[in-house]
Formats: C-alpha cells, sequence, structure tokens
C-alpha cells in the first residue's frame, strides 16, 4: 500500500476544504491503528523524524504521521526534516499540513527531494460562485448559478465554511437540484454576512421583510450587533448611491463592479436597488442612518432597537407612504 505513495507530503495552501479532502483520501490509505497524529505547537521537526523512526505496533505494518499546523515551525525543523528526507523510513509516509507556506521555502523545498508538495491555494473572491458550482458537482448534485451566488453571500467568503454548508445541501437534495429557496432554507448564516438578509429587503422596499430580517439578527447576534448593522446599512447605501450615478451615466453592472471593485454579483444587486429608490431617497437614507448612529450611541433615551426600527421604516418605505402616514 504504501510502496505507491512517497515517502513525505507537504500538503498546504488557503483552501482548506481541498487539504482536508487531500489528507482524508491520504489516511484512508492506512489502518486508523498505523496513523499518528501530532501538532506543530507541541512536535517540532526533530519530534516527527522521531515518529517515523518508531517501530509501529504492526512491526512491518505502513504507517502515517501527519503533523498540522507547520507553518508554525523554524528553520531547524525544516533542516530535521531535509536530514530525514535522505534517508527515510521505509514503510512510514511523513505528512506535513500548513497554510501559506511558500514553494521555495526552506521546508516545502526539503519535502520535494523525497516527497510532493501539495499546493491547494482558495480561489478569488470573482472565481467563488463557479468554485462553489464545482464543489457540487465533485459530490453529485447541481446546483442552479443564482443559488450559488446566493450561498456565497450567506455564509460569506470562508471556503471551509462554504464546503460544510455545501456538504449539508447536497445531502439534503438526495441528487435533486439545489435551488434558492434550499439555500434560503437550509444554510446558515454567518455573522458577518447575515445582514444581506436586511440589505436585501430595504433595497426591495419592503418594510415587514426588513424589520424581520433585523428582528432575526439580533436575535442571533444581540444588541451588541446594532452599530456593525448601522454601518453596514450605510456602506450599502453608499454603494447603491455610486451605481445609480454610474447607471445614469449608461455605465453597466458589470463595468461598475470593476470600478467599484465589487463582486459582478454584488454590482447587479446594487443597480437593482438603485432602480427602486430616487435620488433624493437614497440621499434622505445617508442622512438618516447617520443620525440613528448617533441615537443608538448615547444621543437618544429611546431605546437602540426602537430608533432603529424607526430609521429603517423610514428609508424603507416609499415617499408616498411616508407622506401619507404623516
Amino acid at each position: 500500500m504504501a510502496s505507491t505513495l512517497k515517502a513525505l507530503y507537504l500538503i498546504a495552501g488557503s483552501d482548506r476544504p481541498k487539504i482536508r479532502v487531500a489528507l482524508e483520501r491520504l489516511r484512508n490509505r492506512f489502518d486508523p491503528a498505523a496513523v499518528e497524529v501530532l501538532h506543530a505547537e507541541d512536535a517540532g521537526g526533530v519530534d516527527a523524524v522521531a515518529a517515523c523512526n518508531a517501530l509501529g505496533l504492526f512491526g512491518g505494518e505502513a504507517r502515517l504521521v501527519i503533523v498540522e499546523e507547520v507553518q508554525e515551525w523554524k528553520a531547524a525543523d525544516a533542516k530535521a526534516v531535509a536530514e530525514y528526507a535522505k534517508d527515510p523510513t521505509p514503510g512510514t509516509v511523513l505528512a506535513l499540513v500548513g497554510e501559506q507556506i511558500k514553494k521555495d521555502s526552506a521546508l516545502a523545498k526539503a519535502v520535494a527531494k523525497a516527497g510532493a508538495v501539495l499546493a491547494y491555494d482558495a480561489p478569488r473572491k470573482r472565481d467563488l460562485p463557479v468554485w462553489i458550482a464545482k464543489q457540487f458537482e465533485q459530490l453529485g448534485v447541481d446546483a442552479d448559478r443564482d443559488a450559488c451566488r446566493l450561498l456565497l453571500e450567506v455564509v460569506g467568503e470562508d471556503a471551509e465554511l462554504l464546503r460544510g454548508e455545501i456538504e449539508k445541501l447536497a445531502t439534503w437534495a438526495g441528487g435533486d437540484k439545489v435551488r434558492q429557496a434550499d439555500v434560503r432554507s437550509l444554510a446558515a448564516a454567518s455573522a458577518e454576512t447575515s445582514v444581506f438578509e436586511v440589505t436585501d429587503a430595504w433595497g426591495s422596499r419592503d418594510v415587514g421583510a426588513v424589520l424581520a430580517a433585523t428582528e432575526s439578527l439580533l436575535e442571533r447576534s444581540g444588541v451588541r450587533e446594532l452599530p456593525r448593522l448601522t454601518g453596514l446599512l450605510a456602506n450599502h447605501v453608499g454603494r447603491v448611491r455610486a451605481c445609480q450615478a454610474l447607471a445614469a451615466e449608461g455605465v453597466r453592472p458589470r463595468d461598475a463592479a470593476s470600478r467599484l471593485k465589487l463582486h459582478p454579483f454584488a454590482a447587479e444587486k446594487a443597480f437593482a436597488h438603485a432602480a427602486n429608490f430616487a435620488p433624493d431617497e437614497l440621499a434622505h437614507a445617508t442622512v438618516r442612518l447617520a443620525e440613528l448612529d448617533h441615537a443608538i450611541k448615547g444621543g437618544s433615551r429611546l431605546s437602540p432597537e426602537l430608533e432603529l426600527e424607526r430609521a429603517l421604516v423610514e428609508i424603507t418605505r416609499r415617499a408616498d407612504a411616508r407622506v401619507g402616514a404623516s
């Protein structure tokens, strides 16, 4: 079994899901009892070499020694591995796992002499929707384009979190196509991205939905999220205003994305929101959110939650509704 494998592997990069899959495939080549896992915080290069040289419980049985987080190792650790690479223990595989290890580093060079360096870099932000779709394909499930984009918004850009949600959705789908409704129902929003539900509702001018999304967000994260939520709303309104100005100049969403350094999907959404507001309404929303920020930081005797609710209703409902309510 081990004869078909290299004596050393360095599995590194920023794409944690791929690293996890590669490591799992390697582990599956060995009896679980013949696998030893070390951590770089407690085990240096000398310790890893000693583990490889130690007599296994099963004598000549193929063995695997894994050392995690080796990006923490120093020059002396890499030197120990380089010496070991000159005469590795027969039947034993040493797998070093870490993040952001340069290919020209001493450790990578040492491993390459007697083994293989497997580098897995996370996809760029603009490539994530395609990456998500490919992850579904690898699990034998088809996911439509909008579902992949929505999953990115809901979960965020962390590849490991995305992979976890993809696996959950694929299992639930049972071979059926994954659609937006499935993502909305099952995907777990991260603390950093769940605000998109609020901005989506605001951009659609749905007062009921914006209040419900805000209530759900605060239930998950508490009142401490209010300042961050206010700031993210203000940033989103600013992007929508910028897109509205570019749309007036005849600029297309895709071209605006590069100018504003946005993902094309985010630019398309901002353009869609901009179409639902008049310029003076967006200007008013900017001022009103600044007032909200002051109010929730001690500038009002009302509760922060009430101040937020009042501001959201005011900047979301249409002008004619505001006039009718006054």
